[in-house]
């Protein structure tokens, strides 16, 4: 099959969710030619939003608007010494497919992880003894400062119309909001959503027992809003179709409703869908790159040259397409040697569902971000190396939806049936939940690679998960437990489930926890232990820049997207005030 040469353009960008459409402005505003490039279809508002219904079986059940395995699997496994198997079916995460990316059907929680949270490795070599931590973890630091990133967080909050109640305003600890956040440079852009029963309850509850509870940083907007862009974000109608779906009503922030108006509207911009990126193209001395290849709709092979290579596409998909194009020295856990794959993470979840019968919660009207939660127990905030563990969560009752197929109903009501029905009539709008969503660690040898043996359609290896639960992990998971168990024995319902991994917990790929993967090529000072420096810069193709959940060098408790808002548009702003005039290295070392 004869290859066909696209006209040469300054950027490519290689996927079309936050950080591709973040990169794709900011740079086309600036004047290069940007062309994207999206492995799905497109996603049009004219497609899902009002007066279409919001179908629960159609996006939460069956992933309408989700990639698919066939598209993008990858392998799994526990340990080194385990064979791979291949995903048929998604569980435990679910990535994005088409424009808009994870950012199209995300949930729209947009908060901050704290000061310790970036500098973790600093904190641990501060506040932990020798011998305390698993001597396999590798927690890093994030190249920069808060004070370097603060402004690029404000800027993002600002795109997607952040609603919320500022805690830490320039160093002045403010009421109602996190006294544990780091400074603001601005108050959040706008108020918080109205608060549910449930969060009210969970609040008061809380506050009785020493925490300090705010309301759930959103992105969906709670008053009108038109952003930097000049996109206007409509008021949330607390429809709850939220997490997995997109938003009918045109409220919760995502690339369309945040970014593509205003960019699709350039006219040196561009983009192709149903194109698949399988690898970018190295010249000779593997310094810098020519541009990528793809398939596209039509079968056929193309070559797309640019100046400058953006892979910004999912987590995941970045560290692959890095290790199918030999960008970096994939990672070797016995030696430790190389950088691509190193210190992937992902996080658990768990919690309480609580029943009353004398309670109405109305879930049918909330938001995804609907809801109240507190930062005590997070890195820094409590006695974690008196526990002998690393991380925390951040601990919530959020008032997500009211749709029926997701209702939390009793242990023993029947699964299916009339008597599921009979539950469903009887409890539905009587639960409650509270919730953890905790960090998660970087290990020796918990890293993703290239499968021997499972290849896709076009004859490369599939990608390899290598990861399982560890101990600091499910010691985490136990004592958050009791934590949660005191807020539920505050509160006195009628009944309740808890949903916590034992400690000898092995990971369950079947059952939904989140999206939230990180790591696999991450930002850092030192390119012997990080595959990208604090501009999102492959320290060995330098025109190859990678922005995504890749750059972390592991999960805290917060979601992830506010920090990859702010690492994209960071990276954006050094390749147009410094990379431009002279492209090279970013940073010397």
């Amino acid at each position: 099959m004869s290859q066909i040469t696209k006209k040469d353009v300054d950027v490519v960008v290689c996927g079309l969710g936050w950080a591709g459409s973040l990169m794709s402005i900011e740079l086309a505003q600036a004047g290069l030619t940007v062309r994207a490039l999206e492995k799905g279809p497109d996603r049009s508002y004219a497609d899902f939003a009002y007066p279409k219904p919001a179908d629960e079986y159609a996006y939460a059940v069956r992933n309408r608007v989700m990639t698919t395995p066939a598209a993008s699997a990858v392998t799994v496994r526990y340990t080194l010494n385990d064979t791979a198997l291949p995903t048929r079916k998604w569980g435990a995460f679910v990535p994005g497919g088409g424009v808009g990316g994870s950012g199209l059907h995300w949930t729209g929680v947009l908060i901050r992880p704290t000061p310790t949270d970036i500098k973790l490795k600093t904190y641990v070599d501060e506040a932990y003894a020798p011998g305390i931590l698993q001597d396999d973890m590798r927690v890093r630091d994030f190249p920069f400062s808060w004070e370097e990133i603060e402004p690029w967080f404000d800027k993002f909050e600002h795109i997607c119309g952040q609603s919320g109640t500022t805690g830490n305003l320039r160093g002045k600890i403010l009421p109602g909001g996190d006294p544990f956040e780091g400074p603001r440079s601005n108050p959040y852009p706008l108020p918080a959503l109205e608060d549910t029963l449930n969060n009210v309850m969970f609040a008061e509850a809380a506050k009785k027992l020493g925490y300090h509870p705010f309301p759930n940083p959103s992105a969906a907007v709670s008053r009108a809003w038109t952003n930097p862009y000049g996109n206007q974000i409509a008021p949330c109608n607390y429809c709850g179709y939220c997490s997995k779906y997109p938003c009918l009503n045109y409220s919760k922030a995502s690339p369309q409703t945040a970014v593509m108006d205003a960019l699709k509207r350039l006219e040196n911009f561009s983009y192709e869908v149903n194109a698949n990126v399988i690898k970018v193209v190295l010249h000779d001395d593997k310094k810098t790159a020519k541009g990528v290849v793809y398939i596209d709709e039509q079968g056929n092979e193309c070559f797309q040259p640019a100046k400058i290579v953006v892979l910004s596409s999912f987590q995941l998909y970045n560290v692959h397409l890095m290790l199918l194009s030999g960008i970096g020295q994939p990672y070797n856990p016995i030696t430790e040697e190389g950088v691509v794959g190193r210190n992937y993470a992902f996080l658990s979840n768990g919690g309480a569902t609580l029943f009353f019968k004398d309670k109405h919660f109305n879930p049918f009207i909330a938001a995804g971000p609907t809801g109240q939660m507190f930062n005590d127990v997070s890195p820094g905030n409590f006695d974690g190396p008196g526990l002998g563990l690393l991380g925390g969560a951040k601990i919530h009752s959020s008032q997500a939806t009211g749709t029926p197929i997701g209702t939390a109903l009793p242990k023993g009501t029947p699964a299916w049936g009339a008597g599921w029905k009979e539950g469903l009539e009887t409890w539905y709008g009587h639960s409650m939940k509270v919730s953890i969503t905790t960090s998660c660690m970087s290990y020796r040898d918990v890293y993703l690679d290239l499968d021997p043996t499972y290849t896709n359609e076009h004859g490369q290896p599939l990608l390899r998960i290598t990861f399982n639960w560890k101990q600091n992990e499910l010691k985490l998971q136990q004592y958050l437990k009791g934590v949660v168990g005191n807020i539920v024995n505050e509160l006195n319902p009628d009944s309740y489930s808890m949903s916590f991994l034992p400690m000898d917990a092995d990971f369950d790929l079947t059952k939904y926890v989140s999206t939230h993967n990180v790591g696999g090529a991450i930002m850092g000072d030192d390119p012997r232990t990080s595959a990208l420096n604090k501009y999102l810069q492959s320290w060995d193709v330098h025109n190859v820049f990678v922005p995504g959940g890749n750059a972390f060098p592991q999960n805290f408790q917060a979601n992830p997207t506010d920090t990859i808002g702010a690492i994209t548009l960071m990276a954006a702003q050094a390749i147009k005030d410094r990379y431009l005039q002279n492209p090279g290295p970013l940073v010397q070392v």
